[in-house]
């Protein structure tokens, strides 16, 4: 069984232990999912995910039968991960998280929802994206070490692949309560789905019910074009480009040793774009993530150059 996809939610407070969680604590093993899925999938299987679903695909009023409803929506998000001969049965029932699944070799997966769902007919399709995807990933033989690592990639492949939107559009705050369905933060899901937007040239903010969630979003997408704007990118901003130059000068001047800290003319490369130098027979060449797929790429340090990322065929324009 997958060990359930949780939900946090409450009157007085925020059930299993504690508040909502915000910013990015787990954006290394998202962006090391996307990675895994563009290596498992190929780019043009990526591309096989346009467009999103739809939102009246999954709608679910309560004058909705809850059964068929459902089932409706179970088929739809089936057909957006493409699981053509996948069959899902769904129950309800009493349970410590939001939704489980049984993954066996198929072709029926068996998914069991929190009662609560019965009453909060509008987040079925959220829970059944995640559960899903499992089934997803379970027959591609994709998954992270660990069950932390292994939810993440779950949220992240849900979002990525084009149902994720759901999971953030279900996070909900007031003054008396929470719901947040997943294990990304919600900054962290408006991260992952910004980066899709940018591939699909989608706009998922016409999508929001939630306030929370749109918020979300906006801070997340500030995050991903951050990704785009970083040395050695032409794109990167004034700070980005000194920083970057001193540290081009050093590795030119002083091939295999690190800039000292103490320095006042040193400076760290931004951790969260780590390019690096490394001399090589042939000349000395920086190493940096691809803004979309994030696996590293390695090009000679002379000046603007054009490089093509080997996994997702991004083609770049650098100074390097």
């Amino acid at each position: 069984m997958d060990s359930g996809l949780t939900v946090l939610q409450g009157g007085t407070g925020v059930a299993n232990g504690g508040e909502v969680v915000h910013g990015y604590p787990h954006l290394d093993t998202a962006r090391a999912a996307i990675t895994a899925l563009y290596k498992r999938l190929s780019p043009d299987g990526i591309r096989s995910y346009a467009p999103s679903v739809a939102p009246a695909d999954v709608a679910f009023s309560d004058q909705d039968d809850l059964y068929l409803g459902t089932q409706r929506v179970a088929h739809a998000l089936v057909q957006q991960l493409r699981l053509p001969d996948a069959r899902v049965i769904v129950s309800f029932r009493e349970m410590r998280h939001a939704a489980s699944v049984e993954l066996t070799a198929g072709p029926e997966y068996f998914v069991e929802l929190n009662n609560r769902f019965r009453t909060h007919r509008r987040d079925i399709g959220a829970a059944l994206a995640h559960e899903i995807t499992h089934v997803l990933l379970h027959r591609l033989g994709l998954s992270f070490p660990g069950t932390r690592d292994n939810e993440i990639l779950t949220d992240t492949a849900t979002t990525y692949l084009g149902a994720g939107w759901l999971l953030l559009d279900a996070y909900r705050e007031d003054r008396d309560s929470s719901q947040k369905l997943g294990y990304l933060t919600p900054e962290e899901f408006g991260y992952v789905l910004a980066k899709r937007a940018l591939v699909f040239d989608e706009d998922p903010r016409i999508w929001f019910t939630s306030p929370q969630g749109y918020t979300s979003y906006t801070k997340g997408r500030t995050q991903a074009l951050a990704d785009e704007q970083r040395p050695p990118l032409t794109t990167a901003g004034w700070t980005g480009r000194h920083r970057y130059a001193k540290e081009r000068r050093h590795a030119l001047d002083h091939p295999g040793v690190p800039p000292d800290p103490s320095s006042p003319d040193a400076s760290s490369p931004d951790p969260s774009s780590p390019y690096a130098f490394e001399r090589l027979p042939d000349g000395l060449r920086v190493s940096f993530p691809c803004p979309t797929c994030h696996q590293r790429i390695r090009v000679a340090v002379q000046g603007r150059v054009r490089a093509r990322c080997g996994l997702c065929g991004t083609v770049l324009d650098c100074d390097t």
